[in-house]
């Protein structure tokens, strides 16, 4: 019943994200001039013509790679991060590491990412032969480490004083504590939170196109400078960013609906 209604409701979504497109296309679509191209020979020229839509194929790919390995080395690196943090501030250890830590923080929050994706490319891998893609992992992974950590942070100071004292009573170390007892209990609190991050991170990638890399945006960007037609390959790009991140926020919903259950 539920994969019925998830596939019916998918089937909406396809629908309602197709009657935007034609209605925004044939209102933007002078209709005055005879010698105008139709609708359907602009989408031809556009997307089908020379196989465009490859274009917008493979940007999807590479943004979604980008999107789901950066999340990937950002929750690993934010974690680590947070632990540091946490550890300093209740038992004042790690100072060094601590340091290191508040000064990252500060440095990649306080600048744009577009800054920091071209620093990581031409800069620290400028004599270095590497594929694109894994410099926009690199630079969007150590982006959104920063901001993951905090919110890892404050979901471990969400967890209750009592269950690290519970954890020293059963003779566990502090780091066992956090690993098998705190990080569990602050995962299902900021769970949530993650998965905007990762909405966020998505949108984020857009400009994967500054270094030459193929991205959605970037996709869209080639198409429109083959065919001098900029209305509808950005149209396109816009429904498909608005598609994916419907769909994600709506299993985002469903994922609170069911931790508040639980």
């Amino acid at each position: 019943m539920s994969f019925e209604y998830s596939r019916k409701s998918a089937l909406r979504l396809f629908l309602f994200v197709l009657a935007v497109f034609l209605c925004i296309s044939i209102v933007a679509t002078p209709a005055a001039a005879a010698e105008e191209q139709t609708f359907t020979e602009k989408f031809y020229q556009n997307f089908i013509e020379d196989d465009r839509y490859k274009y917008l194929v493979t940007g999807l790919q590479n943004t979604l790679i980008i999107t789901v390995f950066s999340l990937i080395m950002g929750l690993v690196l934010g974690a680590l991060i947070a632990i540091v943090r946490t550890v300093h501030d209740m038992k004042g250890k790690l100072k060094l590491l601590n340091l290191v830590a508040r000064g990252y923080l500060t440095v990649i929050r306080g600048t744009p990412v577009l800054i920091q994706l071209l620093i990581i490319y031409f800069v620290i891998f400028a004599s270095v032969d590497i594929a694109l893609v894994p410099v926009a992992i690199v630079a969007f992974g150590l982006n959104s480490a920063a901001y993951i950590a905090e919110i890892i942070r404050a979901g471990i100071n969400a967890v209750p004083k009592g269950q690290f004292e519970a954890g020293s009573s059963l003779g566990l170390p502090f780091a066992i504590t956090m690993i098998t007892i705190i990080l569990p209990q602050a995962i299902k609190n900021i769970l949530p939170a993650l998965c905007n991050e990762g909405i966020v991170l998505l949108k984020e990638t857009s400009v994967s196109g500054y270094i030459g890399l193929i991205d959605l945006t970037k996709g869209g960007d080639i198409i429109r400078s083959q065919t001098y037609e900029a209305f509808m390959p950005y149209i396109a790009v816009a429904l498909i960013y608005l598609t994916v991140v419907v769909v994600l926020t709506h299993f985002v919903k469903k994922l609170e609906v069911k931790l508040n259950a639980s």
